[in-house]
């Protein structure tokens, strides 16, 4: 009986610790096809609209579906792509009007916050610079290294949102304006697109120093208007 124990116990004890080992081995390969994925849309190398096939993906990467589900779960919570019911998983697509209203909204939410965050003097400028010129950097090369300029940017306006004093601005300009959106307009960016985005950044952070809400605001409104003429000028945007 003892022989018999004994020899059940480690069949007993590997099951618990193959679990373990299985499910990292699928967070690794989930983490992979997130990240494979996200690549793409974020490059434009997966276009608006486009159908994402679990099983032509789990081929593509690799891997086999469950990760790439989870992958497109995560991608989902994002924005970057949507669940349509009985049909499948697309990459988000935005028609004309949609970005219309979200510039609409931008134009008015932000160059206020801009303007708030100027009269109480309390936004960190100097972060706000070194993401400023880090964004300079990364816009430099033929090729603008969008996967960097994208957190950094947000970064940046986060952080002038943050020190308006206001968190309902903060959180409701946030659930209007998607990454992917922000991440797209700068890989539609010409090269005089890019050069007079970047400049906007350091004149907010002048206009900021110098206390001068009207500047900020004015400064802040420009380029928001900008990023929307260089979208508007995208042939792929969807037309209504």
């Amino acid at each position: 009986m003892d022989s018999h124990l004994d020899a059940a116990t480690p069949g007993a004890s590997d099951g618990p610790v193959a679990a373990i080992a299985d499910a990292t081995d699928s967070g690794r390969a989930a983490d992979r096809a997130y990240t494979a994925i996200r690549h793409q849309i974020l490059t434009g190398e997966r276009d608006g609209g486009e159908w994402l096939r679990e099983t032509d993906l789990s081929m593509a990467l690799g891997v086999s579906r469950t990760p790439v589900r989870e992958a497109l779960r995560r991608l989902a919570a994002e924005g970057l792509v949507s669940h349509e019911r009985n049909r499948g998983v697309r990459v988000q697509n935005w028609s004309s009007h949609d970005l219309d209203e979200i510039f609409s909204l931008r134009t008015v939410l932000e160059p206020w916050g801009s303007a708030l965050a100027a009269e109480r003097g309390v936004a960190d400028t100097d972060e706000l610079d070194d993401l400023a010129n880090r964004m300079d950097r990364a816009a430099s090369g033929p090729t603008p290294d969008v996967e960097l300029i994208t957190p950094l940017n947000n970064r940046f306006h986060r952080l002038i949102l943050e020190a308006s004093g206001n968190s309902r601005l903060v959180t409701l300009v946030a659930s209007v304006v998607d990454v992917p959106l922000v991440s797209r307009t700068f890989s539609r960016y010409g090269p005089e697109s890019l050069r007079r985005s970047v400049a906007h950044h350091h004149e907010i952070v002048s206009a900021l120093r110098a206390h001068d809400p009207i500047w900020a605001e004015s400064v802040m409104r420009s380029h928001v208007r900008s990023a929307w003429a260089a979208l508007r000028a995208d042939d792929s945007i969807a037309q209504d």
